[in-house]
């Protein structure tokens, strides 16, 4: 049925009229809301007051989530396990104390000896060819040198599905016929293996062949 002109006005009127009826209802929750939450705040005088008034409820003791607690499991990102990086650390400090770790009266085969099983058989006969290089023993004798090492892990510089190397820093002490001195150096460090069987086959100054 066609509505004549009049008619069409008052219906216009009264959808107008229900509109915003119904914008004025979903909007009225939403600033009663709003207001219902800015009364708590407190008011300048209870602040100035803290002392008399009655203490606030404890704070629940802090919980770590899930994600905290849990972490990210790097291991997975890399071709060895916690306890593999672990081993291959103390084969790595072992070896660099027994490396700065020598007195004069010992011999090539007792020094190379407490590396054993910490060394490959191609490091071992190079360190034994360098300790018994005759300059060396000869100062080393004359000087009546005693050396005491010890060694702590920086970084890790590299690795690969069956190599680590690592930065550390070797301290020595060492006692002579003339005097006492101690000092430092930085080493890479490179390791052979794999899982929780490590051997060092390779050590230089961490300074060679970096810019």
């Amino acid at each position: 049925m066609d509505l004549s002109p009049g008619q069409q006005k008052a219906v216009f009127a009264v959808v107008v009229v229900v509109l915003a009826a119904l914008g004025y209802w979903l909007l009225l929750p939403k600033v009663s809301h709003s207001h219902g939450q800015a009364q708590p705040t407190a008011s300048p005088a209870a602040s100035a007051t803290g002392s008399a008034a009655s203490p606030p409820p404890p704070t629940p003791a802090a919980t770590a989530s899930p994600a905290a607690t849990g972490g990210v499991d790097i291991y997975s990102w890399l071709p060895f396990t916690q306890q593999g990086l672990a081993a291959a650390a103390t084969v790595t400090e072992k070896f660099l104390v027994a490396y700065n770790t020598y007195t004069y009266t010992e011999s090539a085969d007792e020094y190379i000896g407490r590396m054993n099983g910490l060394i490959t058989t191609q490091l071992a006969a190079t360190l034994r060819g360098l300790y018994s290089t005759p300059g060396v023993v000869k100062v080393r004798t004359d000087q009546k040198q005693a050396s005491t090492g010890t060694a702590a892990i920086n970084s890790i510089r590299a690795f690969g599905p069956s190599s680590l190397t690592f930065i550390v820093t070797g301290t020595q002490h060492l006692v002579t016929s003339k005097g006492t001195s101690s000092g430092s150096s930085q080493y890479a460090i490179t390791l052979t293996g794999s899982g929780t069987s490590w051997q060092v086959n390779d050590i230089e100054l961490s300074s060679v062949g970096q810019p």
